[in-house]
């Protein structure tokens, strides 16, 4: 096996980048509309990230999850969060049994939790005490009861949905958790020709069979080749300075943040931006990360780790906006060069 951070040939990273074609192929035959989304999905995969999506219902989330799980072949498990779903329920439990010796003993039955694909249908539906439940298998993957840690099965990936929180009986998931998510997704709903080519194609929403799936080994490689991706010292200078400036009294802070952020976003983001960027990369058929790959996923991994005042919500201000602003303000050599200077190649 190659050595992670050797220099990765063009041998190497066109049968990877492939790969993730025919996975995005697959995607976008069996969900129709949303080619944009598909391949965030993918990068969050890759790398090995979860990802919360948001949307009202019936646009798809759990038909996108399952058909992730059938194309990549993973264990798929799906937990419907409701009020009154408790922790047990997704951890697993010790119940007391007999043996065949007589003897009573406490025995672990895992919960839903030990998969590969974990689908948290409508997590805000729970109560806080039982969305705090994922805190640790998200982080760590790994599940502690009565003193004893479990590691979960690899890959381990949370693919949660989650209402618009203005809906009726949906509680906000915590700070803590939501960073946790490297990606926030929201679903939109689809155009007139989509929902048109829908209803005549797909019976009943029946979605068809993929046609190619990958293998495990597979999946192995395109983690592998993940972690020889290059990241240039520049560009992650510059997503040090992008998750800087989202905090109010930063240098590079614009004017918009220190009038509507309260908390900017955690290293845990500086860190997911990169990685994201790898992947992003990756599927390009690109051994080096530039500039352009933290731009397409800075959004996404940003989007939900703002905390605004009540200021933006008066101005209609989202964190989608301020990030997309930020991006576009924000100097990719950090030079501070004149608007009417351009740099010329050497």
């Amino acid at each position: 096996m190659t050595e992670p951070g050797t220099i990765l040939k063009v041998e190497e990273l066109q049968p990877a980048a492939e790969l993730t074609k025919k996975v995005l192929e697959q995607l976008d035959r069996i969900l129709l509309g949303r080619k944009e989304l598909h391949r965030l999905v993918l990068i969050g995969i890759l790398s090995r990230g979860h990802v919360l999506f948001e949307g009202l219902p019936g646009l798809g989330k759990t038909a996108l999850v399952r058909t992730i799980g059938r194309i990549l072949k993973l264990e798929f498990k799906r937990i419907q969060f409701t009020p009154d779903l408790m922790p047990g329920d997704i951890l697993g439990t010790h119940i007391l049994q007999q043996t065949d010796s007589g003897k009573r003993e406490m025995v672990f039955q895992p919960g839903p939790v030990f998969t590969n694909i974990l689908l948290a249908d409508e997590i805000n539906r729970a109560s806080p005490k039982t969305q705090s439940a994922l805190l640790e298998t998200m982080q760590e993957n790994s599940v502690t009861l009565l003193g004893h840690t479990r590691m979960l099965p690899q890959p381990f990936f949370v693919l949660a949905s989650q209402n618009p929180i203005e809906l009726e009986g949906t509680y906000p998931l915590p700070e803590a958790q939501l960073d946790r998510f490297l990606f926030r997704l929201l679903f939109d709903n689809v155009d007139t020709q989509v929902l048109d080519q829908i209803i005549s194609e797909r019976r009943r929403g029946e979605l068809p069979e993929p046609t190619w799936q990958m293998e495990r080994e597979e999946l192995d490689r395109l983690f592998e080749i993940m972690g020889r991706i290059y990241l240039p010292r520049p560009v992650s200078r510059y997503i040090a300075r992008l998750v800087s400036a989202t905090h109010p009294g930063a240098s590079e802070a614009p004017e918009s943040v220190t009038r509507y952020v309260s908390y900017g976003a955690s290293p845990r983001a500086a860190i997911a931006i990169a990685e994201a960027a790898r992947a992003q990369a990756l599927i390009s058929g690109r051994p080096t990360v530039g500039f352009e790959d933290v731009k397409v996923v800075a959004e996404p991994v940003l989007n939900h780790r703002l905390l605004l005042n009540y200021q933006a919500r008066f101005d209609r201000m989202t964190p989608s906006k301020l990030v997309q602003e930020l991006v576009g303000r924000l100097d990719e050599t950090g030079m501070k060069l004149p608007k009417d200077v351009e740099l010329q190649p050497a």
